[in-house]
């Protein structure tokens, strides 16, 4: 029988913060899509929190910090 390949590699987790006039979903969002542009291989987003900035009373923009994994190139 032969056996599965198992998988190995070294991967980095790193926070990022993404914003959006709009909603949380699109500040996750972003920050996936404009980390994407220099970061190769990404594997994994995990949203861990989410925030508002506000001024005068109003919601003027949604945060949402967002952990990436990434797999290091051999």
């Amino acid at each position: 029988m032969a056996k599965a390949k198992i998988e190995t590699g070294v991967y980095r987790v790193t926070e990022i913060i993404g914003t959006s006039s709009v909603s949380w979903e699109d500040a996750a969002k972003n920050a996936v899509e404009t980390a994407a542009k220099s970061l190769r291989d990404l594997r994994i987003a995990e949203v861990s929190q989410f925030d508002m900035k506000v001024e005068n009373g109003k919601v003027v923009a949604y945060r949402a910090r967002v952990s990436l994994s990434f797999k290091y190139q051999a």
